[in-house]
Order: C-alpha cells, then sequence, then structure tokens
C-alpha cells in the first residue's frame, strides 16, 4: 500500500449473476480520498462500493456487499445491467501483508499461484477474513479438507491470461460452527510484451501494452531513446545491442515480440533468435518489399524454414488503414489482444 493512504480497502467481485460490469476477481483498492487503483465496474455501483469501503475503513469491519443491477429504467442513476453482484469488502487489508508479499515475490519471479481467501461470518452483517497462498513451492497450513477442495483447481495454477480464473465453495470445517466461503483466484504474471525499437512506434505501443495488460520491456541501442524519461510506460528497458539481448530474452508461450526497428540490419538481428521459439508472437514491421527482401534472405541463408516464417506477423498489425504512429500503434495492440484472447 502508498505510504499516506488512510483507512485502505480492497473490494474484490466473487460473485455475479446475469449481466454486470465485471467479473468475479475484479478488484479495486479504496481509501479515504477514493478510488486509489482498480475497478469493481465503475458507475453506480463502484460509487456505492466506494461509500461502503470508506464506512468499513473507518469501522474496521469487513463484510459482503450484495448490489442488484436489475433496476427500473425510470431510475436514471441506477444501473440496468440486469443481474447482481456480490463483492468482499476487506476492511483491514494491511493484516494480510505478509500473504501479499509472497504474492509480489512469486509474479516477480514469474510464478503462478493461488491466493485462498477464507471468509467467515461472525454476524451483524461482519465477516471474517483469511488470507492464504499457495504455490508449488509454498504450502500453506490449511485443513485438509480444504487441500481435498482445492484439489481439482491446482493443476490450474499456470493457465491461460484469460481462464476462468475464480471458483468459490462453501465448507464447514470441524470444531467449526458455521460453514466458511472459500474464494480461489488463480493469480499469474501478466504476458510479456518484448518491443525491440525504442523509437516513435515502440514508444506508443509500449503506452498502450501497458494499459492492456502486458509486461512491457523495450530493447534498443541507444541511450537517448532508451531511458525512462522516453519511455515512462515501460517496465524494463534495455540498452544493449538489440540482437544479443534478444537472444538473451527468456520466450516462453506468455512472450509477445514486436520488432519495430529503425533500420533492416537491426530488424534482422532482432528476429533471427525468435526463429523457432516458444514466442506465442513475433511481429516485425516493415513495406512488403521489406518483407519480402527478408524473407528471401532467411530462406536462402537457412535462418528460418517456410513454416517458420509463416508464423511471424509480417507486415505487422490488423488492417484499420492506419497513417500516423499512433494508429499503427493502435493496430498492432489490437492483433496483439487479438491473439492474446484466442489463446486456446
Amino acid at each position: 500500500m502508498e505510504a499516506g493512504i488512510k483507512d485502505p480497502v480492497i473490494a474484490t467481485v466473487i460473485g455475479t449473476e446475469g449481466s454486470t460490469p465485471q467479473k468475479p476477481g475484479s478488484s479495486a483498492i479504496f481509501g479515504n480520498g477514493g478510488l486509489i487503483t482498480g475497478t469493481v465496474g465503475g458507475g453506480v455501483v463502484e460509487w456505492r462500493t466506494q461509500e461502503i469501503s470508506q464506512e468499513c475503513g473507518q469501522s474496521k469491519i469487513s463484510r459482503f456487499f450484495h448490489y442488484n443491477l436489475d433496476k427500473d429504467t425510470s431510475e436514471p442513476e441506477e444501473a440496468i445491467c440486469g443481474g447482481s453482484i456480490t463483492i468482499l469488502i476487506d476492511a483491514d487489508p494491511l493484516a494480510h501483508i505478509p500473504v501479499f508479499k509472497e504474492i509480489d515475490k512469486t509474479i516477480a519471479d514469474r510464478e503462478s499461484g493461488l491466493l485462498i481467501t477464507k471468509v467467515t461470518d461472525k454476524g451483524n452483517n461482519c465477516v471474517n477474513i483469511d488470507r492464504y497462498w499457495l504455490t508449488r513451492a509454498i504450502k500453506p497450513d490449511l485443513h485438509p479438507e480444504v487441500i481435498r477442495k482445492i484439489e481439482p483447481f491446482l493443476s490450474e495454477i499456470r493457465s491461460s491470461y484469460h481462464s476462468d480464473n475464480c471458483r468459490k465453495f462453501d465448507l464447514t470445517l470441524p470444531g467449526e460452527e458455521s460453514a466458511s466461503t472459500f474464494f480461489l483466484e488463480n493469480l499469474f504474471p501478466m504476458p510479456e510484451l518484448i518491443i525491440a525499437g525504442a523509437g516513435h512506434v515502440g514508444k506508443a505501443l509500449s503506452h498502450l501494452g501497458r494499459m492492456l495488460g502486458f509486461e512491457v520491456t523495450v530493447i534498443d541501442n541507444r541511450h537517448e531513446y532508451a531511458n525512462y524519461v522516453n519511455l515512462p510506460d515501460a517496465d524494463h528497458v534495455i540498452v544493449q545491442d538489440i540482437g544479443r539481448a534478444m537472444e538473451e530474452i527468456k520466450k516462453s508461450d506468455e512472450t509477445y515480440i514486436v520488432i519495430v526497428t529503425r533500420g533492416h540490419s537491426d530488424d534482422s538481428s532482432a528476429l533471427r533468435p525468435c526463429i523457432g521459439s516458444s514466442a506465442r508472437y513475433v511481429g516485425m514491421i516493415g513495406s512488403k518489399p521489406k518483407v519480402t527482401r527478408m524473407h528471401s534472405d532467411f530462406i536462402l541463408n537457412g535462418w528460418a524454414t517456410e513454416e517458420e516464417w509463416s508464423r511471424i506477423y509480417t507486415p505487422i498489425g490488423l488492417e484499420i488503414k492506419s497513417k500516423t504512429v499512433e494508429e499503427i500503434a493502435v493496430s498492432i495492440a489490437a492483433q496483439l489482444v487479438q491473439v492474446r484472447n484466442n489463446k486456446n
């Protein structure tokens, strides 16, 4: 949590019915000054959640908040999505800092895990919240019955970006009077977007990539371009020979590579280490004559087979008749989302 934030509260969507603005797992952090980050749906849902969160932050009482979006259209300020949403208000998230630190370290190591939130009704519209973090390496102290119930979900710890990653069940444990609700969230690192080239297109794409939920790395050998002042949205900036850097980059099914360097030679150096890799997406900018020439070079020199070349997205981006740098970046970003969302 940021220093100076008073009474922070985490609100998490844990159940929905019908049409709702957000799905289970969507979270927002509220402070005494309002929304800090995230969303539980925007509009009137978020406004009411903020109100209740601020009350809970002051009282330190956690609770469920149920909201019915199936309102009469004569009420212009109310949502009319036609569904209902249940939100868990954690009034004291600072009590779970050790768990959040474990999550942060795991995700930084590009590993996945299962966040287990146990919610126990204490009566008088008050709940108790316990959180546990489960990974291949971290085994929290959980009752065997809980382990048995979550066993079917453990194989999903490493799953695709847009998988249905939230589950919940009720369970009464020995020695406890009433059932507790267990909410399971499969958390995993953001997919990696590697941008070779820190010029105008690379800069614009790094901004869009960050907005779209990628962990963004930009590579260039020019210090005047490859820096955090020029690339404020990049998570990582690498100033190095582009070909060598691309050789060293670990590539997985969660890696998306975009090559937008300043010239044919750098494009070739960046592309060669990507041929035959396990990267989910490899795209290269270029005119049709340039792409034709590079295709011929790669095949004649044995750097790629026809099948390997066919997997490269080039010319890059969706066809939207883009003209400006920003439009080119949008077309590339749209293609990245398309590939990510079509992942099996």
